[in-house]
């Protein structure tokens, strides 16, 4: 597994208890990231994990442009209202919006395949196509809106 890959499973792991706790509403949701964020670090990367600052800085911007993201997910998954999709779901669509039209850092086509093996792994039977049609679609607008 590549160090990127896990990068993206802890992040996942810190949004999916940040959302499962309702953490994304406290005032000091940034203390709260900051604790669970060091917590999932030590139980679950490697003893030679390089991406810390990666997680760091994948959480820290998801977190701070949550809205922004959510409405991408609401245009995108219009016949599911954003409480209705599953956490884990929910989660992998953050990470996968937010590298998609925030962050240049990652190719397009890896993030989308990245969140679909989170999916495959820590969804439910349909969360692959459900990851890969939403990911998908905002993909083609971004290419849209780059070619027009």
């Amino acid at each position: 597994m590549s160090q990127r890959h896990l990068a993206r499973m802890v992040s996942l792991q810190i949004l999916y208890q940040l959302d499962f706790s309702d953490l994304f509403n406290l005032k000091k949701k940034e203390e709260k990231t900051k604790k669970i964020s060091t917590y999932s670090l030590q139980e679950f990367a490697t003893i030679d994990f390089k991406y810390k600052e990666f997680v760091d800085n994948l959480i820290k911007a998801i977190v701070e442009n949550l809205e922004k993201i959510d409405e991408w997910i609401k245009k995108f998954a219009p016949e599911w209202p954003i409480k209705q999709i599953s956490v884990v779901d929910r989660n992998i669509l953050r990470i996968g919006i937010f590298e998609l039209i925030f962050s240049e850092e990652t190719p397009p086509k890896v993030v989308i395949d990245e969140a679909i093996e989170l999916a495959k792994r820590f969804g439910s039977e349909t969360s692959g196509r459900f990851v890969n049609g939403v990911l998908g679609a905002v993909y083609e607008k971004l290419k849209k809106k780059i070619n027009d």
